[in-house]
């Protein structure tokens, strides 16, 4: 009896033993790596669009006494500038900073409703926006939100309905002002992205005052005051370069 409990036990450990040795003999799978988008890092590119100036007149003065609508028009027209910024990724959620300075052509007009023989005429020539941004990653595909400061140059004259002849000097304008903004971006190459964004800018209310310009009263003469509101709307597409981020395999 003894000596068959041993070689009992002695099989036994004889088939465990084999059983660990083709355990051990498996080879190791390791997990599929995974290609993901990095967006972190500085960054330069171009865009170019379209955007529309909503500006309101009212003939006022300084004090705010009388408040006359002469009425609103819509400056609209093509832009083309550059941006520079850093992003940086944290898991799905990704965090930047950006300046953007854009050329503009942004021109408009309307008849003056209390004075129809004036029409009131505007251009934005520029503008600038500084944003801060944060997003949510899909790999390679970003869908973010800006918000920060905006900044336009401005130009208003006054001009006979009749004939065209300008009448008033021509006023230059800078304003400060409010952005907030939405994009959807997507890397096509390792440092290299595609936008589309949209933004409307908030700006502040100006007290303009206007002079004659010797065509129909002497030069530098009193011609008109307005308060003028104004915001803008912007549609532009972005093409950009980064530097570091690119492609990361990940487990």
């Amino acid at each position: 009896m003894h000596r068959l409990l041993l070689a009992t036990v002695g099989a036994l450990a004889m088939v465990t033993s084999a059983s660990a040795a083709d355990i051990a003999a498996r080879p190791y799978a390791k997990a599929p790596m995974i290609a993901m988008y990095d967006w972190s890092g500085f960054y330069l590119g171009a865009n170019g669009g379209w955007g529309s100036s909503h500006k309101c007149w009212d003939f006022s003065n300084a004090a705010g006494a009388f408040n006359v609508s002469e009425g609103c028009h819509d400056a609209s027209g093509g832009t083309a500038g550059g941006q520079v910024g850093y992003r940086f990724q944290s898991s799905s959620i990704v965090f930047g900073l950006e300046a953007q300075g854009n050329w503009a052509d942004f021109k408009g007009s309307n008849v003056s409703i209390p004075f129809p023989a004036v029409t009131n005429a505007t251009h934005v020539n520029a503008f600038g926006l500084f944003t801060g941004q944060i997003g949510y990653a899909f790999n390679n595909a970003l869908l973010y939100l800006k918000g920060g400061a905006a900044l336009t140059s401005d130009r208003y004259w006054g001009y006979l309905t009749a004939n065209g002849a300008q009448i008033s000097d021509t006023v230059n304008d800078t304003r400060w002002g409010g952005v907030i903004g939405v994009g959807l971006e997507y890397g096509f190459a390792p440092n290299w992205s595609f936008a589309v964004e949209y933004d409307h800018m908030f700006m502040q209310d100006r007290f303009i005052t206007f002079t004659n310009n010797g065509t129909l009263a002497p030069a530098g003469t009193a011609y008109a005051s307005d308060r003028i509101h104004q915001d803008v709307d912007l549609v532009t597409v972005r093409v950009i370069y980064r530097w570091g981020g690119a492609v990361v395999a990940r487990y």
